[in-house]
């Protein structure tokens, strides 16, 4: 059977990647590398998606310059339908990754473009036949880009395809507090939430993550070498069980839970089609999200070329 149709909103970004040998030391220079390469989770997800046999639609915002249009002929390269708005002005956006030696990253984000997708700049036809759309919790933030995932989830829903949302990020979601970020979240009327532990937490705050229920009815939490954990409802009673997975070194994981999304969502599609009960369904599909971060982990980086 042919890939699912998966459609995905939101930021394909420059990643400018530092990698230092050492700590970095005040005023003076330490050595290591900095990398150019195709970044944003919108972007990450839709080229890990391509990869694993679906057919995917990425729905994009980047500057008219040339790194917007390497960005676009990468994400194309490797086999994503890219539907790129080119706005006029403002450059694409920058995401300086700084990564520490034992992995650790920490982002400087410069958004640029990536935020100023409209809901006019959408084509209901871009969300026919698709089985599912996908939106990074930046996609919902903000106006217009907010305003344009939640009318992307609108489209999505009339065309009868699933809807998910990865926290990604807790800062610029919590930036208006708790309350707001749940109503944010909500809008989307999300069916399944992808989570970091962390993210979890900062949303449903001491109740735990069985609280974020109310957003959707599957929580999938993510917890990097320690597997992963999925939350559901049954019968009015939360239930979790965890899907565990083996440790990996990696001296860069940038890009790893984008992919785990991907495997997973591939895996869940063709459980449902497949008539299997949702909690077996869930559980190949974390595994599958597993593999695939596996493969992101192991395969290489390849350079960004602006020229």
């Amino acid at each position: 059977m042919p890939g699912p149709r998966v459609v995905v909103l939101g930021d394909l970004m420059l990643d400018v990647v530092l990698k230092p040998e050492g700590p970095l030391v005040a005023a003076t220079d330490v050595p290591g590398r900095v990398g150019l390469r195709q970044g944003g989770s919108a972007a990450n997800t839709a080229r890990s998606l391509a990869r694993l046999g679906a057919r995917v639609t990425l729905v994009s915002a980047v500057g008219r310059d040339a790194v917007g249009r390497a960005l676009v002929e990468a994400v194309r390269r490797d086999g994503v339908t890219p539907r790129v708005v080119r706005i006029r002005g403002p450059r694409t956006g920058r995401i300086g990754v700084l990564v520490a030696p034992g992995g650790e990253r920490s982002f400087v984000a410069d958004r640029g473009a990536a935020d100023l997708l409209r809901p006019t700049d959408l084509e209901p036809r871009w969300f026919g036949g698709a089985e599912l759309l996908h939106l990074p919790v930046y996609s919902l933030l903000g106006t217009p880009l907010g305003d344009a995932g939640r009318r992307a989830s609108e489209l999505a829903r009339e065309a009868g395809a699933l809807v998910t949302v990865d926290l990604a990020s807790s800062g610029p979601l919590l930036a208006g507090g708790r309350q707001r970020a749940f109503e944010i979240v909500a809008a989307a009327c999300p069916d399944l939430l992808f989570a970091t532990a962390t993210e979890a937490r900062a949303l449903a705050g001491n109740d735990g993550p069985e609280r974020l229920l109310v957003l959707a009815p599957v929580l999938v939490l993510k917890r990097g070498a320690a597997g992963a954990t999925i939350v559901i409802e049954e019968a009015g009673i939360p239930r979790r069980f965890d899907v565990p997975t083996r440790s990996l070194d990696s001296a860069d994981t940038t890009g790893a839970g984008d992919a785990f999304d991907a495997g997973f969502i591939v895996a869940w599609l063709a459980a449902r089609r497949d008539g299997m009960p949702a909690p077996d369904g869930l559980r190949r599909a974390a595994l599958a999200g597993h593999r695939a971060a596996a493969r992101h982990l192991a395969s290489p980086r390849p350079e960004l070329h602006l020229g």
